[in-house]
């Protein structure tokens, strides 16, 4: 099963790839993960990102899709994959498709998690989360048991800098911007699946397997 997770940040894609990892057996691919693995490693194309990161540009989208093309190679995405995070743009879309073409390999379906902007933006603000584990915490939805204080190891609950509503609404608008054009491309190859996010998380995993079916 070679899947597409679709949706805005903090729609919960994050969450609903672990159902489909455990359910499939399949692998979850985030580019930001795979572009830090490849600069671990030192591979040719993750040495190739770390030039332009270094020099404080945009790494290239040819070099993303190189990237992507060493991961979609190794042996665990063999019985597919969750690609999460990509691609953003048209240009990302239609050079992911040639690049899945060129390995003979089929996108099954592409499920996109809608949840209204303003929802999404109560989601992240109320998101705390440890500065010690890194566990995460919600004031309304997953509160810790004691104010600001991590339940596991105790340590201070924090609002990460990226967490405050000006800058989601900022990254909300240029995931519109930039992604809006997808949903069209997805839809003419009759792979684009749209769920409701803003049900209880079960519900839309259960809706997802359906879907899926």
């Amino acid at each position: 099963m070679n899947l597409m997770l679709f949706g805005a940040p903090g729609a919960g894609k994050g969450t609903q790839a672990k159902f489909l990892i455990e359910k499939y057996n399949i692998p979850q691919i985030s580019t930001g993960d795979i572009l830090r693995a490849a600069i671990a490693d030192k591979t040719e194309m993750g040495m190739e990102a770390k030039n332009f990161m270094d020099a404080g540009k945009l790494v290239p989208d040819s070099t993303i899709i190189g990237i992507i093309k060493d991961r979609l190679a190794e042996p665990d995405c063999k019985n597919g994959f969750i690609l999460d995070g990509f691609p953003r743009t048209l240009a990302q879309a239609e050079a992911l498709n040639e690049l899945m073409k060129n390995m003979n390999i089929n996108l099954d379906k592409v499920i996109s998690l809608n949840v209204p902007d303003e929802l999404i933006v109560g989601r992240i603000t109320g998101r705390r989360v440890c500065g010690k584990c890194g566990a995460s915490f919600h004031v309304e939805f997953n509160p810790a048991k004691k104010d600001d204080i991590c339940d596991y190891c105790e340590g201070e609950l924090i609002i990460r800098k990226d967490d405050n509503a000006e800058t989601v609404k900022s990254r909300l608008e240029a995931y519109h911007t930039q992604t809006s054009p997808l949903i069209d491309f997805y839809k003419k190859m009759n792979l684009f699946i749209e769920l409701d996010g803003t049900k209880d998380v079960s519900e839309v995993t259960k809706d997802m397997i359906e879907a899926l079916s």
